[in-house]
């Protein structure tokens, strides 16, 4: 995997600008379908700090077909539940999320997992280099050229590469994304500026969330969350408009003293720290030509709610397929014109829902677990039934068994998958579950898409030739 050398500029299949969670999740996809692809990130080493800590259902279930979820069930842990203090009594707990039954939605995971981002991102780095691929520190993209056949990106520093797409997946505030001219609709969800940060803290049990509201009118909050898996808390702590922040240790220390009951001293040390002002925004466009935009440089949440970072591995799984489809497997170019179809109505979607959460309008629960997003609407989903009950041709296939074969280690790689009773052997590039569908599905046939989404559905196998035929899958 990486970069074919020759006398002409460094040539790869598919060029990621960013090595943050978004784009390190689409190497490793691209990695295990055999598409030459690299990484390059402007920074000298993986982003610190805590920042995207929660890992909803869905991205757990991305994680398991990814080769990563142990790794992720190893050094994470459940939130804990909130404690709300008032002049330093415990004043009652606080369930930050609304829980899930043991097997809603056809999911193992009914709750959130916390890891701090720049564990997950430890993680995936591990996981693209075990794949072959690899990741180019210091490498900050100056200029793109675009062409019928390919992307130039320059580089302020090294050689030129050239590359058959590009995806930028370079953050909130995308170089590649203003190099294309790209806009974002969206607006401020919140004028005050909140500083989070990484610290060690004496004096708070590691048992609970611990929030302090605001003490007096136009002070602001502070919530204190020990992070799973390590000895550090993420403190998060609102301030007026205006406000200029003080990120040092001493600054924080103030605001601790001044908001809490603890002592300056009970702060020990800070490992990270960063500011910023909740906005939610989405770029006008998710492609331009042969770039591709995917997470934060497509779309900027809130952090309420936890939905960012998840929905931007999502963009990732789902524009993974479709490269490899076209790359590797004789898929026709317009495959690709789906990703946008059917990732930016639900970036559009989720920015409402985290802005809602944001504002105390909507709750944590069943719709900030990602389960029960889909793609009915997409040109891809073909619904052949005429009176479907169940999961139906665009909605994410849920996990189950089939006598003794669990779904989900069935769907686990780059394939396609049919399920029903009666499927058909269909030979390269489509693994076979035989019988009848778990009750959640309902009954039919059910082509399950190399993402984990029904593709098609039908009462019988007739069309499904026609149906794969398009995505460069032969029977």
């Amino acid at each position: 995997m990486g970069m074919r050398m020759g006398t002409a500029a460094p040539r790869t299949d598919v060029l990621i600008v960013g090595a943050g969670p978004t784009g390190l999740a689409l190497g490793i996809d691209l990695a295990r379908r055999g598409v030459d692809a690299l990484v390059v990130e402007r920074g000298e080493g993986l982003a610190p700090g805590s920042r995207g800590k929660g890992l909803q259902p869905r991205t757990l279930e991305i994680f398991e077909d990814l080769g990563v979820l142990d790794e992720f069930l190893a050094v994470g842990g459940a939130y804990p539940v909130g404690m709300i203090w008032q002049d330093g009594t415990q004043r009652g707990e606080h369930r930050m999320f609304d829980p899930a039954e043991d097997g809603e939605e056809g999911s193992r995971f009914t709750a959130p997992w916390m890891v701090p981002q720049w564990r997950t991102q430890e993680i995936l780095f591990a996981r693209l280099t075990e794949l072959g691929g690899a990741v180019a520190f210091g490498r900050e993209v100056v200029a793109l050229e675009q062409d019928g056949t390919g992307v130039t990106a320059h580089f302020a520093t090294g050689p030129a590469v050239r590359a058959r797409y590009a995806v930028a997946a370079d953050g909130g505030r995308s170089d590649v994304r203003r190099a294309l001219g790209i806009g974002m609709t969206g607006e401020t969800v919140d004028p005050d500026p909140i500083l989070v940060a990484d610290v060690r803290i004496t004096g708070l049990s590691r048992d609970h969330w611990h929030v302090f509201p605001p003490r007096s009118e136009g002070s602001g909050f502070v919530a204190i969350c020990p992070l799973a898996g390590t000895e550090d808390f993420q403190l998060v702590a609102q301030f007026p408009d205006g406000t200029d922040l003080d990120l040092s240790l001493e600054g924080i220390r103030k605001v601790v003293a001044e908001r809490t009951h603890l002592a300056p001293e009970d702060v020990t040390e800070v490992r990270w720290s960063s500011d910023f002002r909740p906005r939610a925004a989405l770029a006008d466009r998710f492609r331009a030509g042969r770039v591709f935009l995917a997470g934060d440089a497509a779309h900027v949440h809130s952090p309420a709610g936890g939905q960012g970072l998840n929905t931007s591995v999502q963009d990732a799984y789902n524009l993974g397929w479709k490269l490899g489809a076209v790359l590797g497997s004789g898929a026709p170019e317009s495959l690709l014109d789906a990703y946008e179809e059917e990732r930016r109505p639900i970036a559009a979607h989720v920015l409402g829902l985290s802005t809602a959460i944001h504002h105390d309008e909507a709750r944590r629960g069943k719709a900030t677990r990602q389960l029960g997003l889909g793609y009915r609407a997409s040109s891809l989903t073909v619904e052949t039934r005429a009176a479907a009950t169940g999961v139906r041709a665009g909605d994410r296939a849920p996990d189950g068994t089939v006598g003794a074969v669990r779904l989900f280690d069935a769907f686990r790689g780059p394939h396609w998958t049919l399920l029903g009773p009666d499927a058909p052997e269909l030979g390269h590039g489509v693994r076979t579950v035989r019988g009848p569908a778990p009750e959640p599905y309902g009954t039919g046939l059910f082509l399950i898409r190399p993402d984990g989404y029904v593709g098609w559905a039908g009462n019988s196998a007739t069309g499904l030739e026609e149906y794969l035929a398009r995505y460069g899958t032969t029977l």
